[in-house]
């Protein structure tokens, strides 16, 4: 699994209608009315990697297995829901288990689909959010961090770590500033920070849904949205959730023509998911023989013993090395035969860090 993303937004901004298009699936009901989705649907969808396709041609591999991304439609947030309004404990309590937030934000105008809030405005529907969010934090962490202070006093170094990262995350609070803008010091605070589980430490991905002709270059909604995410440290992409919808019930050799038609070169899927891996720094690896070729994810920076700990638990634990073939190398030398006579096949330790489209085999002994 590459990672799990929680799809969020306030009602009818079009949550429902992405998920059915990124899940191919109609697992979640989409309706004009809120709350219409009550529990969280789930929706695990391949990766697309052309490269992975390039591999199969090579390895000639009789399986594709690309990696997956779980997709998680939450019930739309109201304002108020830090304190039970709408479905408020209930939708804070399923972002808490992704690892990610997707936030769709409503950038089109149609007098057909009601607002809750009576306008157009991406803006202040993101500050709404974001607002109930860190209000549910701010509540918590005004009760936890003068306790963890007090047994920090009393000499548990544990509390002290916790409460020093923790109290910061509070001051940005008490200042209207989302928990993922705190100052992490070392891996302790990271740990402590990560293990209080705020919603606002969250990695956030703006979504902006804009109406068909806007598609490929958004419109002046979306463009605010961008600067807002660029200002708060986070990604932003333009996605029309009925264009993906279409898409998803159409043959896959019709699609590259539909959405050139449209001025697209991909689906909005392809830039959710390229963006949700910048947004986590992912990257993606390789295993690849005449059975199957098959990616994997893992996080940047994850050494050779991460990687294989991703495929089978039994191969990190019994780590010899791992046989390495950068992909454009596998490519060029038209597999790992000719990377090998090549010289361009490295057999690497336990210290050595995975790059993307890196071509892995594993030596282990259990």
């Amino acid at each position: 699994m590459g990672f799990k993303c929680g799809i969020v937004g306030l009602p009818n901004v079009g949550k429902s209608t992405l998920f059915n298009a990124l899940t191919q699936t109609a697992a979640a009901q989409a309706a004009n009315y809120p709350f219409c989705t009550i529990e969280p649907n789930v929706g695990n969808v391949a990766v697309p990697d052309p490269r992975l396709d390039k591999l199969v041609e090579i390895g000639k591999s009789a399986k594709k297995i690309e990696t997956q991304l779980a997709f998680v439609d939450i019930a739309g947030l109201v304002r108020g829901a830090s304190t039970g309004e709408g479905l408020g404990n209930q939708f804070l309590g399923n972002i808490r288990e992704v690892d990610a937030i997707v936030h769709v934000l409503r950038c089109f105008e149609d007098g057909d689909i009601t607002h809750v809030e009576g306008k157009i405005d991406p803006i202040a529907d993101a500050e709404t959010v974001e607002t109930e969010l860190m209000l549910s934090d701010l509540e918590s962490l005004e009760k936890r961090v003068p306790n963890l202070i007090k047994k920090g006093q009393q000499g548990d170094k544990e509390a002290k770590a916790a409460a020093g990262v923790l109290g910061k995350a509070l001051e940005l609070l008490r200042a209207g500033k989302p928990a993922r803008l705190t100052a992490i010091g070392d891996a302790d605070e990271a740990r402590h920070f990560a293990q209080a589980q705020l919603l606002t430490s969250k990695p956030v991905l703006y979504v902006c849904n804009v109406e068909e002709s806007a598609a490929a270059e958004g419109n002046a909604l979306s463009a605010k949205v961008f600067d807002m995410a660029k200002a708060v440290g986070a990604q932003a992409v333009v996605v029309s959730a009925a264009i993906e919808a279409e898409i998803a019930t159409m043959p896959p050799e019709d699609r590259a023509e539909f959405l050139s038609d449209l001025g697209l070169t991909e689906t909005g899927l392809a830039r959710v998911i390229r963006a949700g891996y910048a947004l986590l720094d992912l990257i993606t690896f390789f295993t690849c023989g005449p059975k199957e070729a098959r990616a994997w994810t893992v996080h940047k920076g994850a050494t050779a013993p991460n990687a294989a700990g991703a495929i089978h638990s039994d191969f990190e634990r019994g780590f010899i090395r791992a046989e390495t073939i950068a992909y454009d190398d596998y490519v060029a030398c038209g597999g790992e035969s000719g990377a090998r006579e090549a010289g361009k096949l490295r057999s690497e330790g336990k210290d050595y860090v995975v790059h993307d489209g890196d071509v892995l085999l594993f030596r282990f002994n259990v």
